[in-house]
This record gives structure tokens, sequence and C-alpha cells, in this order.
């Protein structure tokens, strides 16, 4: 047997560093986390010091014995999980399993910590080991009990008080209220007018421009100005009376930088960007990269770790870069000195090097026969972005030109640039967030070409134009701009926020559409419900302060016990206020905050049911959600969805046609019924067929006829998932949903058929007797190939499951008292 025993999370990275390492080694996989705290109440205990009650997965048993086994006949135990805080918690876990198993005595046991699976670092994290890092550890207690204690506290006081909610978080709510509170300030903007006012001018050798108004009656122009078209006209009629000649001209170089490397939530912006991933896929591509991928042979990882918030790169690398940049560019592309990137986070400690390539000089096209689209697409992302940090900044030619009025009271301004020397911008240009649609003539922020000017020289008026504008409301959060937001209030960690939006859709809280987020009508009633009686948990500034009380558990400043305990003293008495809470108190503080959303803001004595004309329409609970119903109810039983006018209500509406199945000759219709949107297929009606009438039975005939029941034949239905709405719905699309669950391939890995389908839980992949879902937002179920089922999954099978084993709870238990007593 091997004396030294490594253990890493994963099987792919263990399949790549065994082949690194010799026969002295035996490379094992823990596959995530093999301890959680059990999803039930007193898991974490407030009154003993914020003592846990770990329970080892189900599927986690046959790993930890795999490793007892071989760590048993070893030496030396390498605790080689990703260099993080969640790697070292499940290095610090492992050891603990095994430490309770009395297998570590007189063994070694050594941390060691690498940001890139290659064979030279691995060699030197060898060469350089540590003990594990318990103030990191301690940080990931006081995060994993806060996370749970808000969890487990709060959720069942949505549950009692908030029928239809889900289940609140720390992170997650706060998150929610962001999307929220953007939808509100879109839904009470109000756009108002301005206009501006340009003008096409000829200089002295007859080359076109244009200007555009900063000035006028000697009084510098704001945005709002001119607010109306006859101010407008009455400006432009003026300036065309006037004669105009070049003020000044102000001539500057200015440098544009290149961005810094990336980071796990840069990384996650700019592939939503460029390349439309969700912070999940993104993160999905990232770890096959990192983990390595078969090469001639050879399996390589072809990025550094990707949970990092440091911007900063290893001298190697750097040095790499730059000669691979003189080689291929020059040496006018690279800098004198290397430029230094600071980090934004507070406390950059949990990985030490920026995203980057493992080796800069393999390009895309040398990894391309090795990868698929995706995959390729984020490793060009990395290597463009990476080396354009090291490359040097770009100059630009800035032109400002006045031109002013014989009298100065007047003056018009012309911007233009040229770009003098590309840098890095030869390579890699950052994209921006998505911003909304802006008019096509608002020329205040364009700028273009300027023909040679000269001061003081004459110009002639071609045109003089006024516009008129409107201002835009804030645009819908995409992934991008939520992380980017996230990231500057200090809200959570880069590395959990793929799993955060993935929650907030898995919970009905918001729906992407089009890449933006919109919340869901439970949405905005959990957060109504949590500004209005929990505040100052789902206030920005408050969890920002939090998670800088965490960073500082990490950086061994603070005692972790001690946050927890002034943080639970306020919670739980914010918890224990609501019990007396009835839930009318609830549904009236929810209809005042709310107003202008669930009845458009008419007052209440317009709120008069359209069916009945005397009750009035009030918010109503359930556990399928909110709605509105009359007062009148059970003699009055209208209802309709929040959010909608009487005129917006369907509740009746007549089935839709959409054609003939080729194969059953049945007619489809798209139907309305109490629970949404539903296909029906129904057997044509055969125009001339005579209608038997049924007499009613004789007496001698009736004992036969009770004994043969009537089989009666439905039709077939099928629900329209929600992410298809039903102006999506067409008949091949309809032809495509009677088909699931439909098979799509077998998984060459398992040799086990692969399915899919959607269940009252959603779209779903079948693997052998598995169910899978799918993730919101990511894939169709309609079109998913059998690659990405696969990937799915992959990505199931590797995530360790949490059980709720009561015998083990109760051994735990008592594990734990005996051991407080010795």
């Amino acid at each position: 047997m091997s004396k030294n025993v490594v253990v890493v999370e994963s099987p792919a990275k263990a399949k790549t560093i065994g082949k690194y390492l010799g026969n002295d080694y035996v490379v094992l996989a823990s596959y995530g986390h093999i301890r959680d705290l059990p999803a039930k109440n007193g898991s974490v205990d407030p009154k003993n010091d914020f003592s846990m009650l770990w329970e080892i997965g189900e599927r986690s048993h046959k790993h930890i014995d795999e490793i007892s086994k071989a760590v048993k006949s070893a030496d030396t135990l390498l605790l080689a999980t990703d260099p993080d805080r969640e790697g070292e918690a499940i290095s610090w876990h492992v050891q603990e399993v095994l430490r309770d198993k009395n297998l570590l005595n007189n063994k070694k046991v050594e941390r060691i910590v690498f940001h890139e699976i290659t064979k030279t670092a691995i060699q030197k994290a060898i060469k350089e080991p540590r003990p594990i890092n318990m103030e990191l550890v301690e940080a990931y207690l006081a995060r994993r009990a806060l996370d749970y204690l808000v969890g487990f506290t709060l959720s069942p006081v949505l549950w009692r008080k908030l029928p239809g909610a889900r289940s609140a978080g720390r992170v997650q709510s706060v998150a929610l209220r962001l999307i929220v509170d953007r939808e509100q300030s879109i839904e009470s903007f109000k756009n108002q007018e301005y206009w501006t006012i340009t003008a096409d001018l000829l200089s002295a050798r007859q080359d076109l421009f244009t200007a555009r108004l900063t000035q006028f009656n000697t009084k510098k122009l704001d945005k709002f100005a001119i607010p109306n078209e006859q101010t407008a006209h009455e400006i432009a009629d003026r300036i065309r009376q006037q004669d105009f000649a070049i003020s000044s001209i102000d001539k500057k170089q200015v440098k544009r930088h290149p961005s810094a490397p990336f980071i796990t939530s840069t990384l996650q912006q700019e592939a939503a960007r460029k390349l439309g991933f969700s912070a999940s896929r993104t993160m999905q591509l990232a770890q096959k990269l990192y983990e390595g991928v078969a090469m001639d042979g050879e399996v390589t990882g072809l990025i550094s770790y990707m949970r990092t918030d440091s911007v900063t790169l290893s001298q190697d690398a750097v040095q790499e870069g730059r000669q691979f940049l003189k080689d291929t560019y020059g040496d006018q592309y690279v800098p004198e000195s290397i430029r230094q990137f600071k980090t934004k986070a507070k406390n950059a400690q949990e990985a030490h090097e920026a995203i980057r390539p493992t080796l800069l000089s393999r390009r895309p096209s040398d990894v391309a026969r090795f990868l698929d689209d995706t995959s390729l697409k984020l490793y060009d992302l990395i290597w463009k972005r990476t080396l354009a940090s090291l490359m040097e900044s770009a100059l630009f030619d800035q032109v400002a030109v006045d031109i002013a009025s014989t009298d100065a009271s007047t003056v018009l301004r012309a911007t233009g640039s040229t770009l003098v020397f590309d840098g890095f911008l030869k390579l890699y240009q950052e994209g921006v967030d998505e911003a909304p649609d802006l008019d096509i003539k608002d020329a205040e922020n364009v700028e273009g070409l300027l023909p040679p000017l000269n001061d003081h020289e004459a110009v002639t008026k071609e045109s003089v134009s006024p516009h008129q504008h409107f201002t835009q409301p804030p645009p819908r959060f995409t992934e991008a701009s939520l992380v980017k937001k996230l990231e500057e209030l200090g809200i959570g960690r880069p590395s959990t926020y793929a799993s955060l939006l993935q929650v907030l859709q898995d919970r009905d809280y918001v729906k992407l559409e089009k890449r933006q987020f919109i919340p869901e009508d439970r949405g905005r009633l959990v957060t109504s419900f949590l500004t209005n009686f929990f505040k100052q948990y789902v206030e920005y500034d408050f969890t920002a302060n939090l998670e800088g009380q965490l960073d500082e558990i990490s950086a061994g400043t603070l005692p972790w016990q001690k946050v927890l305990e002034l943080f639970w003293e306020g919670f739980n008495a914010t918890v224990e206020a609501t019990g007396p809470l009835r839930i009318t108190e609830v549904i009236e503080r929810l209809e005042e905050d709310l107003d202008h959303y669930l009845f458009k803001d008419l007052p209440k004595e317009e709120r008069i049911c359209p069916t009945c004309n005397k009750g009035q329409l009030s918010l109503k609970l359930s556990r399928f959600g909110a709605f509105l119903g009359c007062s009148c109810y059970p003699d009055c039983k209208y209802t309709r969805p929040v959010g909608q006018t009487s005129e917006s209500a369907i509740p009746d509406r007549e089935p839709v046609l959409l054609g003939e199945d080729p194969n059953t000759q049945e007619i489809i219709t798209l139907r309305t019924g109490p629970y949404g949107e539903y296909l029906q297929w129904d057997l044509p009606v055969v125009e001339g067929a005579a209608i038997k009438e049924e007499l009613p039975p004789t007496e001698e005939e009736a004992p036969a006829k009770k004994k043969r029941k009537k089989k009666v034949v439905k039709p077939k239905r099928v629900s329209i998932p929600k992410e298809l709405s039903a102006a999506a719905i067409t008949l091949d699309v309809a032809l495509k949903l009677k088909e699931l669950p439909k098979a799509i391939g077998v998984n060459s890995e398992t040799a086990l058929p692969v399915l899919v389908g959607i269940g009252r839980f959603g779209p779903y992949v079948k693997h052998g007797e598995q169910f899978i879902s799918i993730p919101k937002g990511d894939d169709d179920v309609l079109n998913l190939s059998l690659d990405r089922a696969c990937e799915i999954i992959t990505a199931k099978l590797n995530k360790p499951v949490r059980t709720k084993t009561t015998k083990a709870l109760v051994k735990k238990k008592v594990v734990r008292s005996k051991a407080k007593k010795a």
C-alpha cells in the first residue's frame, strides 16, 4: 500500500493529480462535503456556544470507508482540497471524521494548496505543506451557522404567516429585495420630457461636422433646461439667426487602461455579457477547465482555480505572458513596468491568484480540438482577458471644440476622438452592462472624428435640429448586473452567487426572461413581508456589515461565537415578536405596501367585484400562492391573479385551436383551467353521424347495467410548463410536449438510458430510475441534447446528498454527551 494518501474533492481532479504523482501516492476523492448540518431543528445550538451536530451524507459513507482503508496503512495524509474557505472546511471535516475513527494516531497530517492543476504546481505544493487554517474553518462555521439559523428559524415563520411562501435566507432574501425594489422603481417611474438641439456645421474647408447646444443666453444648459417643443423651436429659431465661429479648441491625449484579470464575480459578469452564459453555467464550465482536459494522452488543467477574489498573478505567469506578448505583437505592446491591480474586496485571502490560463502561451486554437464549443468560448475569454491585463494602455487623441456666437451668448460644442495606439484593444475589450434603449438622435455622448479646425475660424450653419427625448426607467437586473451590484454592496461572496441566483428561480420568487430578472408574485409578497416584519435583516448595510465580520473571523481578528451571539440575540427576539401576529394583520400590511401592484392604486371604494357588484376585492393567500378574491365568498367566487386588472383577467377564455395531430387525427386545443394553461387532444366530430339516444333501463335490465360500469374515455391533456408562455405554444411545440417523457439516448459512462420529461416539479432528466431536475433558465427541455443531459446527471451524481437518519442523530448526540462528561 501507498505511504501517502492524498484527498481531493472530485474524482476528475483525483484522476488528473494521480497521473502527476508516483506509486508512493494514492489519490482519493471525498466527492465534495462529506458532512453537513442535518436539515432539521437543533443542528445548531445557540444555548451551547453554537455547537453543531454534523451528519455524514448517505452517499459519503462509501467514500469515507475508502479513504479510511487507505489511511490505515499510510504514513501521511495530504489534504489537497480547493484553496478557498469551502475547501479548507472539507479538509477539516475529513480530518475530524478520521480522528473520530482513531485513524490518525502516529500519522502525519498536512494541508497542501495549489491554484492550478499542473505537475509543477502540485509538486511545489507537496514541498510546502502547512496545517489546516482554523481561522478559515471558523469563518466557514460562522457562515454555515448563520445561514442555518436564519433559514430554519425564519422559513417556518413564513410558512405560518404567509401561506404559499417557500423559504427565506440571509443573503437570498436581500438579493430578492434588490430585484423587487428595482421592479417597483420601474413601475413607479414617470417619464420626463426634455429636448436637445444639434447643428450641422460647415468648416472653412467645407467639411461637415455636428455640434450640440451647451449654452444659451449666457447660461449653461443642464439636461432638463429645454423642457418642451415650443421652447426648443424658439431656441432653434434664435440660433438660425446667429453667426458662429470657433472660440476654443482643446486637444489632449488620454489613456484607456486594461481591466484586471478575472476574479469569480467578474468572470460571471463578462461571460453573461459576451457569451450569454448563466452564472451557474459559467462555473460548471470553469470547473471542467480547472480540473483538466485530456490532451494528447495526458489530462491537463487549463486554468487556475476559479473561486477567487484576488486580481494578482504569479510572477512566473507575468513573465511568461510578457514574453509571449513581445514575441507575438512586439515590444511596443508590453509596458516597461508591470501593472499592479488592487483587489476591491476587503479581505481577499481565500485564494491568492486571479483566474488565468495555466500556460499563457497556450492559445485557444491550440486546445480547440479538445474542447466543446462552450468550453472553448470561456477559455478564449479568460485567455484574452489575462493577456490584455499585461498589455500597454490604449492611446486616444481627444478634441473638444467650442463654437460661439458673435456675442458669445450661445455656445455649441463638438467632440471627437481618434485612436492613436490600440494597445490592449488589439486583443480584448471589456463588455458593458445592458442599458435601456437610447434615442438614436441623442448625440450627447456620441464621439466621432472631427475635421481640421482652427481658432476663430468662421463656420456656416447647414441645419439646426431640435430633438425630443424622454427619461428612461432603470433597467431590470441581468445576471451580470445583479452580481455586480451584490459585489458593490459587499453582500454574499462571489463563489455563492451562482447557486444563489438559481435558488431564487427554483423557489419561483423570480423568473428570467430575455436575460432579465422579473419578480414573481410570490417574490414580491415575501419581500414585502420581510421588509415589514424583519426590516433590519434585509437591509443592504446590515447584511454587508455581517459579511465584513465574517471576513474579520477569517483574518483572525474576531471570535466566531461572538458574532453569532450578537446576531442571534436580536434576530431571535424579532422572530418571537411575530408569534402573536395574525394572518389578517399580515394581509392588511401587504395590501398597504403593495397597493400600487395589487389594485393599480384604485381607492378602496372602487375595488368592487366585477361579478356580484357588491363585495370588495382583497388579497387572499393560499398554499398555491396569492390572488385577489371577492369579500362575499362563498356566495361570490370571483377570483383573479394579482397584478391584473379586471379587463386583463381571462378566467374563462375560449379554447384556441392549434391544429390536427398528424398521427391520431385528434384536434389539439389550448385551454385555460383553474391551474393554468394546458393542451387537450379531442376526437374529431364526424359530420352527419347519428347520435344514439340511450333510453333508461327496464327493471330486468337494471341489475345487469349496474354490474357493468361504463368506461369513460377522458381526453388526453398536457400541462404547459411555466417556462413557456401561452403565446409561444404552436402546433409543433404541442406535438413535442405530447412526446414527453421521451428517450434521448444512453449515458456512455453508466450505460443507463436517459429520458427527458416534465413532472409536477418541472422539467427533469431520468437516468435509470433516478429523476434529476433540469436547472431553470439554462436549458430547453424540448431540445435538450444528450451531452447536456449527461452533464446535468454528472453534476447531480457528484453532489453530496443530505439525509435525515434518526439513528445517526441519536448516536451523535450520545457521543457528544459522553465527550462533554469526559
